[in-house]
């Protein structure tokens, strides 16, 4: 049984910076892709970011292209979120996800285990 635990986040005025964790269980890590997704009050999840690997391919969705980082550290079976220059519109739930394959999908169901999720409020 694979467990995904995040943490880092909080509330942070408009313009600040938090970096989200996800620390995976399992041996086999390394070999997957790992996203990240969210979902705000009333609106449906979506992908953020994502990650292959090895580190090498890395993907995110337009609005927070420039302000979001994700990188991962195998040996430490961890996948990171950096988000800088925070909006009120990045209010969510995040979560992280182990992928299904080895490649990119933006799509939930492509993704088998998930985190819990941490909370992330941006006040303006």
């Amino acid at each position: 049984q694979v467990q995904l635990v995040e943490s880092g986040g909080g509330l942070v005025q408009a313009g600040g910076s938090l970096r989200l964790s996800c620390v995976a269980s399992g041996r086999t890590f390394g070999v997957y892709f790992m996203g990240w997704f969210r979902q705000a009050p009333g609106k449906e999840r979506e992908f953020v970011a994502g990650i292959n690997w090895s580190g090498g391919g890395t993907y995110y969705v337009d609005s927070v292209k420039g302000r979001f980082t994700i990188s991962r550290d195998n040996a430490k079976n961890t996948v990171y979120l950096q988000m800088n220059s925070l909006k009120p519109e990045d209010t969510a739930v995040y979560y992280c996800a182990r992928g299904t394959g080895l490649g990119y999908s933006p799509e939930g169901r492509q993704y088998d285990y998930w985190g819990q999720g941490t909370q992330v409020t941006v006040s303006s």
